[in-house]
């Protein structure tokens, strides 16, 4: 017996989407060729593509941004800003200071400023009869005392050393780099203060982190093969000045300032290029943790 088929059905001649195979298209992707359906085609600047080639498009344009020699960015607008937003803080600071020591009266003088935060380690204040510092759980005073400067001259000396250290260092690292080297450098300054210098000694300034952005062009040059010879000399100065008056200057915040400065500038410029940012992030993510494990050892020892 012969078995009877029905008519012929008709043949559309479309392609099937090839993410929904149950959907006739007559619209294929710009790029790839592929069918497409109304959900899936995206308009292009010609004709309309598929979702895994407009994703591709977009990971090959972050790809080919301009990076800097440490993998960040290239950054539109002002190559300088981030130093100009640090520049601006700390005179926001001590202007701030100034005006409510003379204007409002809300501090008695600049003592009472730098006895709450300004770097200290552990000491008794005479006049609330309480202990201050690091050691009572002030930590905030590692960042604060980074940002508050005692006189105009100290003020203007970091700041000039901030603005022509600072631009070259953003544009060859890119902002967030930049603004991670500058926090660590003037964390790590605090955290020696805390570490060698005497604990009832307040000490303030941008110094600490100034001195990491020295150990960070220094690391820079290096590696781009540029002249050390004038960042040799400046650093030789400040070196001298440093020790020349170590009575009067917090050198243990320049000395580690300097070399967090260095360690970071040194991981950020050096490391693969298949893994850098997990090496940059992995390095300072790990001087964090040390001068962590650092102070809370210190602060043992001083409430043993």
């Amino acid at each position: 017996m012969t078995e009877q088929q029905g008519p012929p059905q008709p043949q559309s001649g479309l392609a099937h989407c090839y993410r929904h195979p149950d959907r006739e298209t007559g619209i294929r992707c710009t790029r790839c060729a592929r069918p497409i359906c109304p959900s899936c085609m995206i308009s292009a600047p010609v004709g309309h593509q598929c979702p895994e080639c407009v994703q591709g498009g977009a990971a090959a344009a972050r790809a080919a941004r301009p990076r800097t020699v440490a993998g960040g960015v290239v950054a539109g607008g002002n190559p300088r800003l981030v130093t100009v937003v640090l520049l601006s803080l700390n005179v926001a600071v001590f202007l701030g200071v100034l005006l409510a020591i003379d204007a409002f009266g809300i501090v008695d003088d600049q003592l009472e400023v730098r006895t709450h935060f300004a770097m200290l380690g552990y000491a008794f204040d005479v006049e609330s009869f309480t202990w201050v510092g690091v050691a009572d759980g002030e930590w905030y005073r590692m960042l604060t005392a980074a940002f508050l400067h005692e006189e105009l001259w100290h003020l203007a000396f970091n700041m000039l050393g901030l603005w022509f250290l600072g631009p070259a260092l953003e544009a060859a690292l890119g902002r967030a780099r930049f603004l991670a080297l500058y926090l660590i450098s003037a964390l790590a300054g605090s955290t020696l203060s805390y570490l060698l210098a005497a604990q009832n000694q307040p000490s303030l300034g941008a110094s600490g982190a100034i001195f990491g952005l020295f150990g960070a062009t220094a690391v820079l040059a290096r590696r781009t093969r540029t002249d050390m010879r004038s960042i040799g000399v400046l650093l030789g100065i400040n070196l001298l000045i440093t020790f020349a008056w170590a009575d009067q200057i917090a050198w243990q915040a320049h000395l580690g300032g300097l070399a967090a400065g260095a360690a970071v500038a040194y991981a950020m410029v050096n490391a693969p290029r298949e893994r850098r940012t997990t090496v940059q992030v992995a390095t300072c993510v790990g001087l964090l943790v040390v001068m962590a494990v650092a102070c809370a050892i210190r602060t043992a020892q001083l409430l043993g």
